[in-house]
């Protein structure tokens, strides 16, 4: 799980990453406004921790950018601020939780992962990239009329790279998705199943849908190729 930390207190920002890295979650950091919004805007996060008095840009702005993107991102305010109506403010603009500092290492991670789970309590809606169908309820890939058989991981690649088509998809994401953070094989598993979804969904038809963007990742075209 990727989850991005918008801290200006380095020390501080850097032992709950280290903390949270020892977790498994994989934590990039931004330590102003501006970047912290850049950085989400840019990047695909599972979760953001934000805290609230920043330089440049304050993190209620920061949220209410995203949330004005339609970014639906969870949220975890993390501030010094402790006044009830900061607290409100804060899940007012479309903060999803709210912790106060100085708080327990322990608290903040059962706060990350109930969070997780609440945001994949919702189920997405069926994707399509042209007449290639994969619908998450049903477990079910089609092209056109045709049904696709694909095992359980290759559905997992297949429901990443559709859900983000017509965009790169960096293999150390799709290993972080798929996988997790512990997986200590060959990074190469990611061109291995790339290549059984190419026998599945593209040759059968003649298409040329998942795409190998050299030095950056695979996308699959908007169009089903």
């Amino acid at each position: 799980m990727r989850l991005l930390m918008v801290e200006d207190e380095v020390r501080l920002a850097e032992a709950v990453q280290r903390g949270l890295r020892a977790e498994g979650f994989d934590v990039d950091l931004a330590h102003t406004g501006p970047d912290g919004l850049d950085a989400a805007r840019t990047g695909r996060y599972d979760a953001v921790l934000l805290d609230i008095m920043l330089p440049g840009l304050s993190g209620y702005r920061v949220c209410r950018a995203l949330r004005d993107d339609g970014d639906d991102v969870p949220v975890l305010m993390l501030t010094a601020k402790d006044g009830e109506y900061d607290e409100a403010d804060g899940l007012d603009i479309g903060a999803d939780d709210y912790l106060r500092k100085p708080f327990s290492f322990v608290v903040l991670v059962a706060r990350i992962r109930a969070l997780l789970r609440r945001a994949g309590e919702v189920r997405p809606g069926p994707y399509s990239a042209g007449d290639l169908s994969l619908d998450p309820a049903a477990r079910r890939v089609t092209r056109g009329d045709i049904e696709i058989a694909l095992t359980a991981r290759e559905f997992a690649v297949l429901e990443y790279l559709i859900a983000r088509a017509g965009d790169v998809v960096p293999k150390t994401d799709l290993l972080a998705a798929v996988w997790d953070a512990f997986y200590a094989g060959e990074a190469n598993v990611v061109e291995v199943y790339i290549g059984y979804l190419r026998r599945k969904i593209d040759a059968p038809f003649h298409r040329h849908a998942l795409e190998t963007v050299r030095g950056a990742g695979y996308r699959l075209a908007a169009d089903g190729g």
